[in-house]
């Protein structure tokens, strides 16, 4: 059964207010005490209360907006998806409305709290990580909400992408079969990429079913990008471990290790292999072409957004649409 969705009158009667008073602490209006503010604020938030913005306007101008929560647009991972989602929005009459988190959970949270205050036909939004309040948010709306780029939890409504576990298993399981026994990990900050970290441990399973480990792993503290990798790559062979190939947790970090392999006369893969994930141009217009796995990034946009139209109204059960990934052999690995 669905929950109720809250209404300015349960912030009210919450918050021991009038209805005016929360009125008027949502539009920012007139002199009210501050400790009236804090009650007021706090039960919209426990409550997951979004207030309707368009409520002047036209339902049917209401309802032609997809609200869509990218966390960068930097990386070119999360274009790609948007380009999807442009495609899959484009013989319709509906427009999306972009905010952009740069993974932090407490902007993702005002952001969803926006956007919904817009009533919009349904929200896209990425990963499974979000704060209780976004939660709460997204469960009582009501609309359709998509969650990309991972399968590997519970979703809200609808989950499109590919199981990063998996990925990571399928990298180790293709590595020992290449004959690499001694094989190290470069990554980046995994509180801001959780996908990252599944895509790790799926890794060190695979690797520990076929007998191994990873004999050396060091990880850059903070965002992934091409001197990242180069850097910590450097890093890690400096500690001398012997190792025969190097997975890296994304292809802008293996790219780097890369460009350091180039730059020290390191041959790849006579003397390191070098292994990413996301099947970006980039690597594969190296010298060599990166070996790597290909997630669909395009597909999983494009694939969210039919899914959404095609069912407007949000289905009992919460549904999981994979779009797999594949294993590009490149020249590194």
């Amino acid at each position: 059964m669905q929950p109720e969705t809250p209404t300015l009158t349960h912030v009210a009667q919450l918050a021991n207010v009038s209805e005016n008073t929360v009125s008027r602490v949502i539009r920012n209006k007139g002199s009210i005490a501050e400790q009236t503010r804090k009650r007021v604020l706090e039960a919209i938030e426990a409550l997951g209360y979004v207030p309707n913005r368009a409520a002047g306007s036209l339902a049917s101008s209401a309802s032609l907006i997809i609200g869509v929560i990218l966390p960068s647009l930097s990386n070119i991972v999360f274009p790609e998806v948007l380009r999807g989602i442009h495609a899959g929005l484009a013989d319709t009459p509906y427009q999306p409305m972009i905010g952009v988190t740069d993974y932090d959970l407490g902007k993702e949270q005002q952001l969803v709290s926006s956007l919904l205050a817009w009533q919009p036909t349904a929200l896209i939004t990425t990963g499974f990580e979000h704060t209780d309040a976004a939660r709460r948010m997204l469960k009582n709306s009501r609309i359709r909400i998509a969650e990309l780029m991972d399968i590997d939890d519970q979703p809200i409504d609808l989950a499109v992408g590919l199981s990063h576990r998996r990925a990571g298993r399928a990298t180790a399981e293709h590595l020992v079969r290449c004959g690499y026994s001694r094989i190290g990990y470069v990554g980046h900050d995994w509180t801001a990429d959780r996908r990252a970290r599944a895509r790790y441990d799926g890794l060190c399973e695979a690797l520990s079913e076929a007998g191994l480990s990873l004999s050396i792993e060091k990880r850059h503290d903070g965002p992934s990008s091409t001197i990242a990798g180069r850097d910590t790559l450097a890093g890690l062979l400096a500690e001398g471990a012997a190792v025969d190939a190097v997975v890296f947790s994304n292809d802008d970090m293996a790219v780097g290790g890369f460009m350091h392999c180039l730059a020290g006369g390191i041959p790849v893969p006579e003397r390191l292999a070098l292994f990413g994930f996301n099947g970006l141009e980039i690597g594969q217009a190296l010298p060599k072409p990166l070996s790597t796995v290909r997630s669909n990034r395009f597909n999983i946009g494009k694939t969210a957004v039919e899914a959404l139209l095609a069912q407007p109204e949000r289905p009992g059960e919460p549904q999981i649409i994979d779009t797999g990934f594949a294993i590009i052999d490149g020249a590194t690995a």
